[in-house]
């Protein structure tokens, strides 16, 4: 079992877990094709994106949870 993402968990290990980009692109999850993210991956945290982008942070950590946890 993978660790639980959480608010506070770094893009960069998120992107790590299978099945998780997948779900990122679902919540058209912006860093993922941004150039700046892309170096701010270590410290770009899942809601802190979500704040700045108007992304339902409980139903993305939810769904990345369940479907990238188990």
């Amino acid at each position: 079992m993978t660790k639980k993402i959480t608010k506070d968990t770094v893009l960069e290990e998120v992107l790590k877990i299978d099945g998780a980009q997948e779900v990122l692109t679902k919540f058209n999850f912006p860093c993922l094709t941004c150039p700046m993210a892309k170096i701010e991956m270590n410290i770009l945290k899942v809601g802190q994106v979500c704040d700045m982008y108007g992304i339902d942070s409980e139903k993305l950590l939810n769904e990345l949870n369940e479907e990238c946890c188990k």
